[in-house]
């Protein structure tokens, strides 16, 4: 478990100073992940993302130009599937997590700010007004180059996916379905004008079980079994110290929902052994 800090960004004494960017209903990272952050850092401010259900209409007409209708439907099969078999599971499992992990880590007041859309101006005069050094987002949202442009150090996300390969949603559902079992981790990556294209500065794994734990709780595990480098990785930054991966020349792909057929052809080549 992550232990309080007293490691600074630099000479100076001062705490590196952190804003998050994440959604309402999400308490993983408005409780658990802002409280782990402030165990080494100030964190000066919580933006959080109140969603009108119009977004959750905009999404699935975007991911009908993606894919067209039958793949549209194969994405609606798999989750009839996850609600039913997997999701109790998984919600006990998360509030388990956050009530055993919150109980070892502080909890310092923040502002707190809350809206329907994180690149509105009123959210660049919040961070501003914070004045934060880094950003932390953890949300659905492409952040406009004003927000994510707000701290000098600059704004990162903790994508659930190996980038360049796995770029854009549930990157570690989409390693698994294509049996790139080595690729099921998580990127430090600054944002960027792109999808997940910009420079990156580390990549995370944990020795994951995909017969017993569905990709949501993958997901949520290689960050929390990975807080302590994580951590040390964004005091790298912080102090100047840490330098991009390279990634030329590597496949980059732009992934969506994840569909029931390519989860049960992952199952089967996994009860096959096959990798």
């Amino acid at each position: 478990m992550t232990t309080p800090l007293t490691e600074t960004n630099d000479n100076t004494g001062a705490a590196l100073r952190i804003a998050v960017i994440c959604h309402a209903d999400d308490p993983i990272n408005h409780e658990l992940v802002r409280r782990w952050l402030a165990s080494f850092a100030d964190v000066v401010g919580v933006v959080l993302i109140d969603e009108h259900r119009t977004r959750w209409s905009k999404r699935l007409r975007a991911e009908y130009r993606r894919v067209g209708l039958l793949r549209l439907l194969d994405v609606f099969g798999f989750r009839i599937y996850y609600r039913l078999c997997r999701a109790a599971g998984d919600r006990a499992w998360v509030d388990a997590e956050i009530e055993r992990r919150c109980a070892l880590l502080p909890d310092p007041p923040a502002r707190v700010m809350t809206t329907r859309n994180p690149n509105s101006a009123a959210v660049v005069g919040f961070l501003r007004n914070c004045a934060p050094q880094l950003v932390i987002a953890r949300c659905k949202w492409l952040l406009s180059k004003e927000v994510f442009s707000v701290p000098p150090l600059g704004t990162f996300v903790l994508h659930p996916g190996i980038c360049p390969q796995y770029r854009n949603a549930h990157g570690c559902f989409w390693a698994i379905a294509n049996r790139d079992l080595a690729n099921v981790g998580l990127t430090l990556l600054q944002v960027d004008d792109g999808i997940d294209t910009g420079p990156i500065y580390g990549y995370f794994r944990y020795p994951f079980d995909e017969h017993a734990e569905s990709h949501i709780r993958i997901q949520h595990r290689v960050l929390l079994e990975n807080f302590d480098a994580i951590r040390t990785r964004l005091l790298e930054i912080a102090a100047r110290r840490a330098v991009p991966l390279e990634v030329v020349g590597k496949p980059s792909r732009n992934w969506g929902q994840p569909w029931l057929s390519a989860f049960l052809r992952a199952r089967r080549a996994a009860r096959g052994g096959v990798a």
